[in-house]
């Protein structure tokens, strides 16, 4: 979340060094998306293959290049980044907007010809590339999967080497539960969905399965790594040397450790191994929706040398460890509330400091002040680094949604304009982000009105109270709904969090995703509460907390359904000088004095050392 800097790069040499090697390939067109071979939504430096190739470094894109074109897709998070980063080699294509396809439809509706559509296996999912196959058929275009990356080849010595960081052992007093525990869960979902192995792909998945954290992409605390679950055996595939001695002795002999580019080698064996017999009821191995087509095609190629029909010798499911991963044990929902309390106290701290600044006049750039933050951060217990890129903007740049301040090059934060930041912390017992939204000068109508019309959808949603089976999907337009009596928009509401884990987590969240409505929210989920309002060119608007999904005691239970609502968890002022009262309700009011009175109460003993902050803290906290 958050690219650094808006400067153009010159595509030109590295796309016409990409167009021969697609010459070579017998390729017209090569497709390259954002993720990695762990579909990871950040992935390490040495996977920006799309950032490479296009010059656009935001989280969410496709790159797809032709001999004579090159059209780079993204969504509304982005359109500002992407228009002022890509050169005039590419297309921006506005997904979301009418009559803009998404990179898949782009590749049957726009491109003519039978084609040959180059595609690296790793770097796609099974399910997304089963369907561009289907859908190239009518126009006899067929997908070509590339036996190395044609990126790659082009980025050459200059691309950075993968990352082999330590990896440690969460204890259990964070991590509430012990890794055997969930094993065993993974295998009764194994046994409900008459598998007889699991594949494990996703970082964050592997990392919260074995109680192991590490370092491998920046803000995640995560490590290059598969696991396969068998019903008697667990295997991870991930470099030895990374495991420090404390994290091998406490997997002991219970975990094979083998070396992390043995999966694709072990995939091709697994179904004999398992006995499986290739008929359409039999057994399976489980893979993920979001599994890659590699790990597909090792346990049984598609393109089968048997003249026979033949089933795969896989079946993909949702994956079960996400699901279970979602649902935060009661240890670790307390972390979630104590990591949130102490990260309350830096951000205090930080807008005090910022304030005081800008008051005596000083001259604080964007970058400068999210240098600050981290500072008063990195002083916090159990703190071991940022959750993502600081997002630190000043007028227009708040209004890039996902932008973040260049050291090189950044404005100087005014007094006299509204002040978006958006950042989080990961802690051994939680995962923030938080977003607050300031003016330290005056603010017009027109920015005051925003505002309040974020914030009543904010309380929205915080008040919400829904029978059980709801999902955010559902929800999502009490969040708008003061935005559109105004005639504004806004962006995506909320998303999952981990728990010292990936900042955005599924597959819950809170938004007008189509896939959100597949899964009901449920007691020990987190969610983010985060409605936004963005004017391009003028100012950004977002009032984001972290909250738990926790049972509602309501005067009925209609159906016998049970009820649920929201827990809040962060502990920051909302900025009451940018506040409309005269838009509030009463039941809103005292919804923001309450919240402002509980802030007040858990921040105020921790700050007893900073006069500055503790001040700060008491008026910004003061009833309306």
């Amino acid at each position: 979340m958050g690219a650094v800097g808006t400067h153009r790069v010159d595509t030109t040499e590295r796309l016409a060094k990409l167009r021969e090697l697609m010459k070579k390939e017998g390729v017209d067109v090569v497709v390259v998306p954002s993720e990695d071979q762990h579909y990871s939504e950040y992935p390490a430096h040495c996977d920006e293959r799309r950032a490479f190739i296009s010059g656009f470094n935001g989280s969410a894109g496709c790159a797809v290049v032709t001999l004579d074109k090159a059209s780079l897709f993204t969504d509304g998070r982005y359109f500002l980044q992407a228009g002022q980063q890509i050169d005039d080699n590419w297309t921006l294509m506005k997904q979301g907007l009418p009559d803009v396809p998404t990179w898949q439809e782009f590749l049957h509706k726009n491109l003519d010809g039978a084609l040959k559509i180059g595609i690296d296996p790793t770097i796609i999912s099974a399910d997304d590339a089963a369907t561009i196959k289907k859908d190239l058929e009518p126009k006899k275009s067929e997908l070509v999967l590339l036996k190395s990356n044609l990126v790659d080849e082009v980025w050459g010595a200059d691309r950075p080497a993968r990352p082999q960081n330590p990896v440690f052992h969460l204890d259990e007093k964070y991590a509430g539960q012990s890794f055997k525990e969930k094993i065993a869960k993974v295998r009764e979902d194994i046994e409900k969905n008459k598998g007889k192995a699991l594949v494990v792909s996703m970082l964050d998945e592997v990392a919260w399965l074995f109680n192991l954290r590490g370092s491998d992409i920046d803000f995640n605390p995560v490590f290059f790594a598969y696991a396969a679950v068998e019903t008697d055996r667990t295997i991870l595939f991930i470099e030895s040397k990374q495991l420090d001695d404390a994290a091998k002795q406490y997997l002991g002999n219970d975990v094979e450790i083998r070396p992390y580019e043995e999966l694709f080698t072990y995939l091709k064996s697994l179904p004999k191994a398992l006995g499986l017999d290739g008929s359409k009821d039999g057994p399976k191995i489980l893979v993920p929706s979001k599994a890659s087509l590699a790990i597909t095609e090792a346990i049984t190629p598609s393109s089968s040398s048997s003249s026979s029909p033949f089933e795969p010798h896989y079946k993909t499911i949702p994956s079960p460890v996400a699901a279970l991963k979602a649902i935060k044990n009661a240890t670790e929902l307390e972390g979630f509330r104590r990591s949130h309390i102490r990260d309350g106290a830096a951000l205090a701290r930080y807008f005090s400091w910022l304030e005081e600044a800008l008051n005596e006049g000083k001259e604080v750039n964007e970058w400068e002040g999210a240098e600050v933050l981290e500072g008063f951060r990195k002083e916090l217990d159990l703190f071991k680094g940022l959750s993502f890129t600081t997002i630190s903007g000043t007028g227009p740049n708040g209004a890039i949604i996902h932008y973040s301040p260049d050291p090189k090059e950044c404005a100087i934060i005014k007094k006299e304009q509204v002040y978006l930041c958006d950042s989080g912390a990961q802690f051994l017992d939680g995962t923030t982000d938080v977003t607050r939204t300031w003016h330290f000068g005056t603010p017009t109508p027109e920015e005051k009105r925003s505002f309040t019309r974020v914030l009543q959808g904010h309380i929205a949603i915080d008040m919400a109270i829904f029978p059980t089976g709801t999902t955010g999907y559902l929800i999502d337009s009490w969040a708008r709904r003061h935005l559109w009596q105004d005639g504004l928009g806004m962006h995506g509401t909320g998303h999952g969090v981990g728990h010292f884990l990936n900042v955005h987590e599924g597959p819950q969240g809170i938004g007008v995703r189509i896939a959100y409505n597949s899964t009901a929210l449920k007691p020990g989920m987190t969610v983010t509460n985060e409605p936004g309002y963005y004017e391009d060119g003028k100012y950004g608007i977002r009032i984001e907390n972290v909250l738990l999904v926790k049972e509602a005691k309501t005067l009925n239970n209609f159906g016998d359904k049970g009820y649920l609502g929201f827990e809040n968890v962060t502990m920051c002022p909302i900025h009451t000088n940018l506040v409309d009262a005269s838009l509030l309700t009463e039941p809103e009011k005292k919804w923001l004095n309450d919240y402002h009175q509980e802030v007040w109460e858990k921040i105020s003993p921790l700050l007893k050392n900073d006069t500055r902050a503790l001040d700060w803290l008491k008026r910004e906290t003061a009833a309306i």
